[in-house]
C-alpha cells in the first residue's frame, strides 16, 4: 500500500541533470566523485548528487512557491559547481544529449540502485546517459495527484518542444529536436501511466505489479508523468535539461500555472481518450517541434504544437497573473518566437562545423560565462 503524503498544492520543485566535459575537446568525462569531493568540503546545504554514470551530475531545488526564489537558489548552486569545476578543469553543460560521446565508453556510478539497474536492463543503462530535468508540483491529495497527471497529460508535447535540446547524437544529427526520449523509450516501463481514476484505483494496479515481481518502488516506473507519493506531488519527466537555468525555471512555472488552471477548473475531468493520440503527439514533438502535429481526440482537431502552446498561454493568462508567473511565461512565449535551444545548437553547428565547439559554447552558456 503506497501512501501518498500529502503536501502544500502548487509548490514546486526541479531537479536538472547535467553534463560533465573535460575542456579539451569538450567530450564527456568521469569527473562526478572529483566534483563532488571539493562541492562537499563545504557545508553548503543544497542537494547536488551523482547520475547513474560517473560523466553525470544531478542537482535538485528545495521546495517553492515562487520561481524567483527557485532561480536564486539555482544561481547559487551553479556558482559553487562552476567554482569546483574551474578548479578540476571541467566544463559543466546543459543539453538533453552529449553530442558525440559513445555510449560504451560510460561507466555505472557505483552504488546499489544504479548497478542492479544494470544488471538489469544491460547496455541501455549506459545508454541512459542523457540529461533531463524533472519538474514536481505539490498536491494535496492521491486523488488530485491522479486527476492532475492525467490533466496534465495532453500538454507533455509542450514540455517537451519547450525544452527540446538534443538534436544530435554519437555524432550525427538525428533531424529530431530531442533525441533524448528515444533512449528513454526502450525500457520496457516508460510511456504513460495506465488510466485510473483515484488513489485507490492506482494502489491497486501498484498492488498488482508488485505481486507478479515486475516493480518494487516508483522508482522503477519511466513514465513521461507520474505521481510521487513520498513527495506529495506530481513528477514530469519529458523535458531535456535546457541550455540555461533561466528556462528551466520558467519550465517549472509554466507546470505550476497549468496545475492552478487545472486545480481551479473542478469541471475540467480525465478523459481516456486523451490517450488516444499521446503517443502520436510526443513523437511529433521530439521529431518536429513547434512545427509538429498535435491531434486533440477529444474535440477531433489538429493544430501545430506552437499553435497549441501560444493558446495555451492565453488560456492560462489569469492563473499566471493570480501566480506571478507572466514574466516566466513571457520568456517562454520569446523561445517559441526564436525556437529555442535545438535549434540554436544546430545553428551553432552550421558556423563551427565542429560538435567539440558546439559544446563548448553550450557549457559557456550554462557556466555564465
Amino acid at each position: 500500500m503506497l501512501e501518498f503524503n500529502n503536501s502544500t498544492p502548487l509548490t514546486m520543485g526541479v531537479e536538472l541533470e547535467l553534463q560533465i566535459v573535460n575542456r579539451r575537446d569538450y567530450n564527456l568525462t568521469r569527473g562526478s566523485d572529483d566534483l563532488l569531493e571539493i562541492i562537499n568540503k563545504v557545508d553548503h546545504g543544497y542537494d547536488i548528487k551523482p547520475e547513474i554514470t560517473e560523466s553525470m551530475i544531478e542537482i535538485a531545488t528545495s521546495v517553492h512557491t515562487d520561481h524567483h526564489a527557485m532561480l536564486a537558489e539555482l544561481v547559487e548552486m551553479r556558482k559553487i559547481l562552476v567554482a569546483a569545476a574551474d578548479k578540476l578543469n571541467l566544463g559543466l553543460a546543459g543539453g538533453g544529449a552529449h553530442p558525440f560521446q559513445h555510449w560504451e565508453d560510460q561507466r555505472i556510478y557505483p552504488t546499489d540502485r544504479y548497478r542492479l539497474v544494470s544488471d538489469l536492463y544491460g547496455y541501455l543503462a549506459k545508454q541512459f546517459t542523457v540529461y533531463g530535468q524533472h519538474i514536481h508540483i505539490g498536491c494535496p491529495s492521491g486523488d488530485e495527484a491522479i486527476r492532475l497527471s492525467h490533466l496534465l497529460a495532453r500538454t507533455i508535447p509542450h514540455f517537451i518542444t519547450l525544452s527540446a535540446s538534443s538534436p544530435f547524437y554519437q555524432g550525427v544529427d538525428t533531424t529530431f529536436q530531442s533525441s533524448r526520449l528515444t533512449s528513454i523509450n526502450a525500457f520496457p516501463l516508460s510511456g504513460y501511466m495506465p488510466f485510473v481514476t483515484d488513489w485507490d484505483g492506482f494502489n491497486t494496479y501498484f498492488d498488482k505489479m508488485s505481486k507478479l515481481g515486475i516493480v518494487a518502488s516508483m522508482k522503477d516506473f519511466y513514465w513521461d508523468l507520474r505521481p510521487k507519493p513520498e513527495y506529495g506531488t506530481v513528477e514530469i519527466r519529458v523535458c531535456d535539461t535546457p541550455l540555461t537555468i533561466e528556462t528551466a525555471v520558467a519550465l517549472g512555472a509554466y507546470a505550476q500555472t497549468l496545475s492552478k488552471y487545472f486545480m481551479d477548473n473542478r469541471d475540467l475531468q480525465p478523459l481516456q481518450d486523451t490517450y488516444l493520440t499521446y503517443s502520436y503527439n510526443r513523437f511529433q514533438a521530439c521529431r518536429f517541434g513547434l512545427n509538429g502535429a498535435l491531434i486533440n481526440p477529444i474535440a477531433g482537431t489538429q493544430s501545430s504544437i506552437q499553435e497549441d502552446i501560444l493558446n495555451t498561454f492565453d488560456m492560462i493568462r489569469d492563473a499566471a497573473d493570480a501566480l506571478g508567473t507572466s514574466d516566466a511565461i513571457a520568456l517562454l512565449r520569446n523561445r517559441v518566437n526564436a525556437q529555442g535551444d535545438a535549434t540554436w545548437l544546430r545553428a551553432s553547428y552550421e558556423k563551427s562545423g565542429s560538435l567539440s565547439d558546439v559544446v563548448r559554447q553550450q557549457s559557456n552558456v550554462w557556466m555564465g560565462k
